[in-house]
């Protein structure tokens, strides 16, 4: 590979995600514009403050098609959090006045300006990063450091790197995703001075991956990748990002050095599977499926996404404990909230059925004190064969509690492991569905994708 196959492919990637002229001035006027309904809207209240366009189409590393405009209002640092939530929203229904509410740290207004989608944040006007009095207040500075930094040609590697992302499918700081946000990208590539050797250098990395760019670092982290946020020493930009998803830019790195080519920046996701594609994946793989499904509690994914991970962790470990070998496990949310919105803990199974006995091991026999104990506590009874001496070991073999992976899930013993909190109380409330072996082919109607996703794996 030569770097000018690389630079085809970026050329070719560029054609395709730069915004062109048209497209920036219609920002442009649309961003200029809002500002100047904000200025308008604050000459009405009692306190000083000011408007300031943030994010990426602040900075020049939006994408083509992309329709996002962040304007942050900045109040006093000594304002009232309350007069901050309220003057903050008085604003954003006065700038755009079919906008709705939504809620992160504190409420803001979301709506729709000349065809872009706009959110319009209050936040503090405070000194430092480290001073903030609310997370937002962070974004500011991570506005200035980037301009300051960012020149044309950083600012279209960033864009060239933001495509990658989402093509490979680790673009993206939600909790369902658990990838690269767009701040990092950005400071991945400040970072290495360009998108191609950022690639040669995620290559390579050998976790933990450490960045200070300001070398002010004041606490240590155990994540996978660490960037240490310049506007603030204690913050790991990668916090959210997943060893796996780390994993994966690495794969993909090597594998775009190695052959360049724009379907990677392009990929589809893997065929929707019908219920007789999951039939015969199941068919042919020779595994038990099971799945716990219930109703999707009403929660943004931020707060889902860790319910559901540790449910299916708890469910799966729970199965495993009881002889049920999880070879595999998943787990899905429908997209659309509302009543018929459902959530999915997807396990494989190489063991289904156990035999109505299991064996349970005591301490060497030489160990006396826990050995009589052991032996004390079997001695008597029928329910159970020994105990024996097995080596050195007593050993008895007692009724076991499930001999099948479909009797634990339907039972009361399912909310003994450890369930996300609003998960075990819609189980509890609501009730659930166990839906084993061939059965499970019915969640292809709802999650036909999550499950091409599950049987036709990559990187």
């Amino acid at each position: 590979m030569t770097n000018s196959d690389l630079d085809a492919v970026v050329a070719a990637v560029r054609e395709r995600i730069d915004p062109d002229e048209a497209e920036r001035r219609a920002l442009a006027e649309a961003a200029s514009a809002l500002e100047s309904r904000v200025r308008d809207a604050l000459a009405d209240l009692p306190v000083d403050a000011d408007a300031l366009q943030v994010g990426s189409t602040a900075r020049g590393t939006w994408l083509s098609g992309d329709r996002d405009i962040d304007l942050f209002v900045r109040f006093p640092a000594d304002l009232d959090r309350e007069e901050l939530e309220t003057y903050g929203l008085e604003v954003g229904h006065a700038v755009l006045p079919d906008g709705h509410e939504e809620y992160a740290e504190h409420p803001y207004v979301k709506g729709d300006y000349d065809g872009f989608d706009v959110d319009l944040v209050p936040c503090y006007d405070v000194p430092t990063a480290s001073d903030i009095r609310s997370a937002v207040d962070r974004t500011p500075f991570h506005n200035a450091y980037l301009t300051e930094r960012l020149d044309d040609d950083l600012a279209a590697d960033v864009r060239v790197f933001k495509r990658f992302l989402k093509g490979i499918g680790a673009y993206g700081s939600d909790l369902r995703t658990e990838g690269f946000s767009g701040y990092l990208a950005e400071l991945l590539v400040v970072e290495h001075g360009g998108f191609e050797p950022l690639l040669r250098a995620a290559a390579d990395w050998s976790p933990q991956v450490d960045f200070d760019p300001e070398d002010h670092g004041t606490r240590r982290f155990s994540d996978p990748l660490v960037v240490i946020d310049p506007t603030d020493p204690e913050r790991n930009v990668a916090a959210v990002c997943s060893a796996e998803n780390v994993a994966r830019l690495q794969h993909y790195a090597r594998d775009l050095l190695a052959e360049p080519r724009e379907s990677l920046f392009f990929r589809p996701g893997p065929p929707a599977l019908d219920a007789d594609g999951v039939r015969s994946h199941l068919d042919r793989r020779g595994t038990t499926a099971v799945a716990v499904v219930f109703d999707c509690p009403d929660l943004v994914d931020d707060q889902l996404y860790p319910q559901l991970r540790k449910s299916l962790t708890g469910v799966t470990d729970g199965l495993d404990r009881r002889g049920f070998d999880v070879f595999r496990r998943a787990t899905f949310a429908a997209d659309d909230a509302g009543d018929e919105a459902e959530a999915v803990l997807f396990a494989e199974l190489s063991v289904a059925e156990r035999p109505a006995v299991e064996r349970h091991e005591g301490p060497p026999v030489h160990v006396r004190r826990h050995a009589e104990g052991f032996y004390g506590a079997y001695e008597d009874g029928n329910d159970h064969y020994g105990p024996f001496l097995d080596g050195d070991r007593y050993v008895v073999e007692r009724e076991r509690e499930f001999t099948s992976a479909t009797d634990f899930l339907e039972s009361d013993a399912l909310f003994d492991v450890a369930l996300g909190k609003h998960v075990k109380s819609t189980l509890r409330e609501d009730g659930y569905d166990v839906l084993v072996g061939d059965d499970v082919a019915a969640l292809a109607e709802s999650f036909g994708a999550d499950l091409g996703r599950y049987f036709v794996p990559r990187p």
